[in-house]
């Protein structure tokens, strides 16, 4: 292919993910996917290599392009059934976060994957949100090893039933799994007719192209970065089960061919839920890197081939079965992009931006009492880092997820809850020559007794300032005026309040220089 053709063909695949997100929103049923878009798609080939993907949830679709592989050998695949699984340890990331695989076809041969991952705010837990403040991964919810939610183009009923039934509005699941059924019979055909068009061998000689070109664009903008080592330590709060002060640890080794990031140092797996599995390191790790790549650059496997990972086995980022991983996927992986760009900055200060918010402050709440039964859950957003290029933006998703709020509308019309604050917290962002930015204020007040649980991080560990900056303010979580601590689940009654105050983002220089 020419360079024209070639980005045509790379564009014409992201459409196919673009197309799967849009049918995905339009026809879930829940909050969450339709109104936060808390959802990823994306094209991989036969071998399980990712080809393409939309611009959704960072988390989301690093995990699944270093884990596809995995899950691909280990399937006996057949046309017309599409997998589901959200097992965090057979290539998942948290238990809500659930994966269905559509494999494609063509002529008899299996040609590619169309994927889509969703989180589901009820998957069975005890606590509603299904994000609670667990010590073990069956606490966490229903585990779905991979199985076959589609069979010969039909959905299997009783599956479906099987894994929706003990929730607390089984309805609403059903037709969110039913949703992501829809965005991958979408991507089939799509991608079914481009591959009619181009041809099968054109197809796939169209993706070594592809993945060649990324890679040589990847390793050019790797290469800017000078050759040495260069580490970093920053720490998780806590893990909500009494450990505290806990370390994530990175060595950058550089070299021309590759970059080796080794998180030797790190903790071992704790008690509590922030342990990640490797997929969800992974992932923050390409996020990193993909940031110094040019916009360009395609979003396929050959983008990540001169990266290495060294991740010691049962440490915090490499748990394993059965430790409690619930905030792994959101707190965790925050933190590991802030010690890789911690390390990045002492190489790279004009390139690379303090530390933002670091924490995607997770909400859940519901109830369970009488016929009141309802689950809601969200992540709230903060301030960003600044850099020498900006001051950092207000009140922002940033790194790992980029999922919009919830609108207030909807809250209120669907759950017995008011939003009676939601604003700029002003001032929390880190001074410095560049400002860092200002995190968010969030107050509910409950109209009848709710479970709450919050897991969020930056309440003791203030996010870093950059290059002489200044750190941003500490978040702060209260219920009515009693502080609460970062990870807790509380009973709230009828008119008391919840009340979130993310953190700042760093800063960037020192100001007045």
């Amino acid at each position: 292919m020419n360079p024209v053709e070639l980005s045509i063909f790379a564009s014409r695949l992201e459409a196919v993910c673009d197309e799967m997100g849009a049918v995905l929103r339009n026809a879930a049923f829940s909050p969450n996917i339709r109104d936060r878009l808390d959802f990823s798609c994306a094209v991989f080939d036969a071998q399980g290599e990712l080809c393409a993907q939309a611009a959704h949830i960072p988390v989301h679709l690093g995990s699944m392009a270093y884990a596809m592989a995995d899950i691909v050998a280990k399937v006996e695949w057949r046309e017309g059934d599409m997998v589901v699984l959200n097992d965090p340890f057979l290539g998942g990331t948290h238990l809500p976060d659930v994966t269905l695989i559509a494999p494609l076809f063509w002529e008899g041969r299996l040609t590619a994957f169309l994927v889509n991952r969703a989180h589901h705010a009820d998957i069975g837990a005890s606590s509603p949100g299904s994000m609670p403040v667990s010590h073990s991964l069956d606490q966490e919810g229903r585990v779905i090893p991979p199985g076959r939610l589609v069979r010969g183009g039909a959905i299997d009923r009783d599956f479906l039933t099987a894994i929706t039934r003990d929730n607390r509005n089984p309805g609403e699941s059903e037709g969110d799994f039913a949703a992501q059924v829809s965005a991958n019979r979408s991507g089939l055909k799509r991608l079914a007719q481009l591959i009619d068009e181009w041809g099968r061998d054109a197809f796939l000689s169209g993706l070594g192209e592809l993945n060649a070109y990324a890679e040589r664009l990847a390793r050019g903008a790797l290469q800017q970065i000078p050759p040495g080592e260069y580490r970093f330590k920053d720490f998780m709060d806590d893990d909500g089960q009494g450990n505290r002060d806990i370390p994530i640890q990175v060595r950058l080794v550089v070299k021309a061919e590759a970059i080796l990031v080794d998180f030797s140092g790190t903790a071992d797996q704790v008690g509590g839920n922030i342990n990640a599995p490797l997929s969800v390191a992974a992932a923050a790790v390409y996020y990193v890197f993909r940031c110094l790549m040019p916009p360009q650059t395609p979003a396929c496997a050959g983008s990540f081939r001169a990266i290495q990972l060294r991740v010691p086995a049962g440490c915090l980022l490499n748990a394993k079965r059965p430790a409690a991983v619930a905030a792994g996927n959101v707190e965790t992986s925050t933190r590991v992009v802030d010690v890789v760009l911690g390390a990045l900055a002492q190489v790279l200060p004009d390139e690379i931006p303090a530390a933002s918010h670091g924490s995607m402050n997770n909400l859940a709440m519901g109830s369970v009492s009488g016929n009141l039964r309802w689950d809601y859950y969200e992540t709230i957003g903060g301030g960003m880092g600044a850099g020498k290029k900006g001051g950092g933006l207000d009140g922002v998703q940033t790194h790992m997820t980029n999922t919009l709020n919830t609108p207030i509308e909807v809250i209120e019309a669907r759950f017995p809850v008011r939003v009676i604050n939601y604003n700029i917290r002003r001032g929390s962002g880190g001074a410095g020559a560049r400002q860092g930015g200002d995190g968010l204020v969030r107050r509910f007040s409950f109209l009848a007794p709710t479970q709450v649980t919050l897991l969020t991080e930056r309440r003791n560990h203030p996010p870093w300032g950059s290059a002489g900056g200044q750190p941003g303010q500490a978040g702060i979580n209260r219920h009515n005026e009693k502080l609460l601590p970062a990870k807790v689940a509380v009973m709230v009654e009828a008119g008391d309040t919840i009340t979130i105050e993310t953190p700042g983002g760093g800063g960037w220089g020192v100001a007045g220089k």
